[in-house]
């Protein structure tokens, strides 16, 4: 079987002003799959996650040198539309933040903000969004009742519909079960095994048992570098470095 690289970056440096917070970092992110970034607190997995989507541009005195592509098309070459690609490019953070508006707003927000009016199709895709997300069936019923009402655990399902909605290619998660309970978890994690079928997923964790459970590969960072990236189970078993096997097994980080 043909591996098909969705993403990649290539001797990719990132500064905040004269803070080089990231040193020739290369991956490849394939189709399809769940590519888990690990590492200490610190050590630069979500400003990485926040490049692929161009999400650090925000922050004033940033900078990026080398090369990060989709679809074999680099995504800071001059020109680039940054609206189109975050739009192909979904996000979803650490803590839920849906909007102060209805269930079914907070799911055809992006839709309406692309310009999209068709009552019908914005019908369509908040229901083929929220089944996508696996909260369909607990919300049918109070589409019109505030979000801010959902637990923690549904309020993120809520926000992963909210990016699915729009209908992106990669879909990036940074620590997106951090603040949940365990049951929550557990459906967040079911959830992205369900998704990997249909998006490219990039997930940040601190936790080494969920990165274990939900990834396909795994990349190992440390003080800004890229120690390790393989699969997911060899990483686990049989790391190539000394310092990833110190910090899957806990002796520091």
């Amino acid at each position: 079987m043909t591996t098909v690289i969705k993403a990649a970056s290539t001797n990719l440096d990132f500064y905040y002003g004269d803070f080089k917070a990231l040193e020739e970092i290369s991956i490849d992110f394939e189709l399809n799959r769940v590519t888990a970034l690990i590492g200490p607190s610190g050590c630069g997995k979500s400003t990485y996650l926040r490049c692929i989507n161009r999400m650090n541009d925000l922050i004033n005195g940033t900078r990026v040198v080398g090369k990060m592509v989709l679809d074999g098309e680099d995504i800071y070459a001059p020109g680039i539309d940054v609206v189109s690609l975050r739009r192909r490019i979904g996000m979803v953070f650490q803590k839920p933040n849906p909007f102060p508006k209805t269930i079914f707003e907070n799911v055809a927000y992006g839709l309406r903000v692309n310009g999209i009016n068709d009552k019908q199709f914005i019908e369509q895709r908040v229901e083929e969004s929220l089944k996508g997300a696996a909260l369909w069936d607990e919300v049918k019923d109070r589409m019109h009742t505030s979000a801010l009402g959902l637990s923690g655990g549904q309020q993120q399902r809520l926000c992963i519909a909210r990016a699915l909605a729009i209908e992106p290619e990669v879909l990036l998660m940074d620590e997106p079960a951090s603040a949940l309970d365990p049951i929550a978890t557990q459906k967040i994690e079911d959830l992205i095994h369900e998704l990997k079928k249909e998006f490219t997923i990039i997930i940040v964790t601190h936790s080494m048992q969920q990165a274990a459970r939900v990834s396909d590969r795994t990349a190992f960072f440390y003080m800004g570098k890229l120690i390790e990236v393989d699969n997911t189970k060899t990483m686990f078993t049989n790391p190539a470095n000394k310092q990833t096997e110190d910090y899957i097994t806990g002796r520091f980080g």
